[in-house]
Formats: C-alpha cells, structure tokens, sequence
C-alpha cells in the first residue's frame, strides 16, 4: 500500500446490520452462489444456529403471485407432523356454554361479551384468536384492532369453527396458518433446531406439498421464485426453489 494512501475501512452499505464474529463464522460454512437441495439445507441449520437458546427453524418463501387479485393469495392451514414447538397463546370468543371446554382444550381466555370488554381496554396478549360462528356478530366493537394485529378470527384461516375447543387443540399442538403479504412472501415456522434433520425435514417437506397444491389456477410462469430456511437469528441457507415439486 503506498504510504500516502491512508487505509479507509469500507463504510456499510445503508440498511446492512452489523454481524458478531459468531454470525460471520457459521455463515462462512455456507456457499452463498449455491442452491441447496432439501436435506442439505436441513442439515446445515443445526451447524449454522447462532443462539445459545432452542431457535426456531423458518422458511421464507417469495412467490410469482400477484396477491392484489384476490384469486392469487396463497393461504390455508397446516398441522405439522411434529409440531413447531412454540407455545401459542389462543383464546376463544364463544358462549358461556363452551368456556370450559375451550380452556380445558387449552385456551388462555374464553368468553363473549367479557373478552370482547377486555379488549377494547387494550388487552392483546395473545397470538390466535378463533370464534364459534355466532359469536362472529359481538366482535365489531373491536374488529378494526383485531384487523389492524392479524388477528381476527376469519373462516379462510379456520378460526371461525362450530367445533372450538378442537380447532385449539389443533393449534396447541403446532398448527399454522400460511398466507402471502403484498410481495407475495410467505413467512413461518416449522420447528425448532433441537427437533434434529429428520422431524424438521419431515415438517419442511409437509408445508411445501401444502404450498404447491395451494398455486392459484391463474398464476403463469415460475411460482417459486425463491426459498430460504434459517435459524432465529442465524444465516440464510438458499434451497433449490424447485425442490417444492419434489415432495
């Protein structure tokens, strides 16, 4: 280096996170001009986790859709075979008749017109929220806060059911709702690194069958136009897109 050139550390691109040395470190293991197939992905998200607790494993998916037009939103439900190992905080808006079931089934809050109060208060602690179809009629007092979070029970995602405390036992036991933003991305969990390779995979395999069989008719051209898994906080491992026709 000429030693009239004084040495400029290269400035961040804008929006670029700092990485810790621990980040760079894993993510060296990965090659980033590569697409991996399903089960090498797999395997790397154990090698490449970062946090010291049980991190979640994510996919992230962006797809040629054009969610404007109503018929080319993916959305739809999953149980996964193994669960996701979150513990998902549901409540139930039903009659006083079925409270007791509902938290028996595992429900944090249930109830009509009281529940509906507390809301209005500015009481959200929670993550799902489900309604037998009769109680669909009490929720405009808070519909537009419910609406404004995601959160508002909706018959497409299947939390307005005549059958309650079935629908929380089947989210207490890990299933997911999946449905494009405006990009078209779909974003979710589908297990946690302690699962190990094989329960992931198998979780990995059942939610990319359930996207492929939900492609909207009118969609033309690649319906995959990219597909990452990761770990929280961890580096993003690239996977093939068409590895979602194999499964």
């Amino acid at each position: 280096m000429d030693k009239k050139t004084p040495f400029v550390k290269p400035k961040r691109k804008a929006g670029e996170k700092k990485r810790g040395k621990k980040y760079r470190t894993v993510a060296g293991k990965l090659d980033r001009q590569k697409l991996y197939g399903l089960e090498e992905a797999v395997t790397l998200l154990a090698e490449t986790s970062t946090t010291k607790f049980d991190s979640s494993a994510e996919v992230h998916m962006n797809l040629g859709v054009d969610p404007k037009h109503a018929d080319q939103i993916v959305r739809g439900t999953l149980a996964m075979p193994n669960g996701t190992g979150k513990n998902v905080k549901v409540i139930a808006f039903v009659d006083e008749g079925k409270v007791k079931e509902c938290k028996a089934a595992g429900a944090s809050e249930a109830g009509s017109a009281d529940l509906v109060d507390k809301i209005a208060k500015g009481w959200l602690d929670f993550e799902v929220a489900i309604a037998s179809p009769d109680q669909m009629k009490n929720l405009g007092k808070i519909a537009k806060t419910l609406g404004q979070k995601g959160l508002m029970p909706n018959p497409k995602a299947g939390t307005v059911t005549p059958d309650p405390a079935k629908t929380i036992e089947e989210i207490k036991k890990g299933r997911i709702e999946y449905k494009t933003d405006k990009e078209g991305n779909l974003h979710n969990i589908f297990g946690k690194v302690s699962f190990g390779a094989d329960k992931l995979l198998e979780n990995l395999k059942s939610y990319l069958k359930a996207v492929r069989e939900a492609k909207p008719a009118g969609v033309k051209g690649n319906y995959v136009r990219s597909l990452t898994i990761t770990t929280t906080m961890g580096p993003g491992v690239k996977v093939e897109p068409s590895e979602i026709y194999k499964q």
